[in-house]
């Protein structure tokens, strides 16, 4: 393979990429923590588009847990957001024949 082609073809999976990026975006993920009492709605883009806390958790005395739920839940979001993305990048760079790095 020259030089011109890796190139071209360099040039067509970062288009690709950056397509894919866009759609994440549009794709959302929930992460919880407490049996599901408090979740976190997340897109593609790692942005918080929702929080849900079920009234339950709402204690003056156990603010400390509540915060604990709300870190678990968004954590639970973030990790299902970097595997959804690096799902979707692979599946894009799958069989491109480029170097590794060069992306």
């Amino acid at each position: 393979m020259n030089i011109q082609s890796m190139l071209k073809k360099a040039q067509q999976l970062q288009a690709k990429m950056t397509q894919v990026q866009e759609e994440l975006k549009t794709r959302e993920v929930i992460g919880s923590a407490g049996g599901g009492k408090v979740k976190i709605t997340m897109n593609g883009a790692q942005e918080v588009t929702a929080i849900t806390i079920d009234p339950e958790v709402v204690k003056s005395d156990e603010t400390d847990l509540l915060e604990d739920l709300v870190l678990a839940a968004f954590r639970d979001a973030r990790g299902k957001v970097t595997t959804m993305v690096e799902e979707e990048m692979s599946k894009v760079t799958a069989g491109a024949g480029l170097p590794p790095g060069l992306i």
